[in-house]
């Protein structure tokens, strides 16, 4: 198992734990307090700890990294599709169903999208229920409300488009 490195990156009260290894971005999640960075910094977690110091302070829209989440090949492609909803926009579980061409996989679709191990980069906050509710996130509704908010402040969050 390849080494891996971590840091933490604090903006508006909340707090991200980003893990990589030497080459890309495995994981990033919400924790309630900052742990110790890794003594070695590599050049991937230093981009994504400034990415998303950026994007929570409003000047980013887009990443630019280097992901290798662990997962089944579905939820991979569940992951993929996420990061095609772009900043601002809200999609539905079952227009997630729809993209992976079978309206009946979307209680896996969505189980493939809570199970997302990097949060913010790859989007899951920004998939509701198709009534328009917050429905669940495994960083917890507030965070997936916050997020929804700072998209909105900083553009034009729109639903369904």
């Amino acid at each position: 198992m390849e080494e891996t490195f971590e840091t933490y990156v604090s903006a508006s009260g909340k707090t991200l734990k980003i893990v990589s290894d030497a080459h890309s971005v495995k994981d990033i999640s919400f924790v309630e307090e900052k742990g110790p960075d890794s003594s070695t910094q590599p050049e991937i977690l230093e981009k994504a700890a400034r990415q998303l110091e950026e994007y929570l302070s409003g000047k980013r829209e887009t990443f630019d990294l280097k992901l290798d989440p662990d997962g089944t090949d579905f939820q991979k492609k569940v992951w993929d599709l996420l990061q095609t909803i772009p900043f601002g926009k809200t999609k539905t579980y079952a227009w997630m169903a729809d993209q992976l061409g079978d309206p009946k996989v979307i209680r896996a679709a969505a189980s493939a999208n809570g199970k997302n191990p990097i949060a913010v980069v790859i989007p899951c906050h920004r998939v509701i229920g198709s009534d328009g509710s917050l429905t669940g996130y495994a960083g917890g509704l507030d965070n997936k409300r916050f997020l929804l908010e700072l998209e909105r402040a900083n553009g034009v969050l729109t639903l369904f488009n």
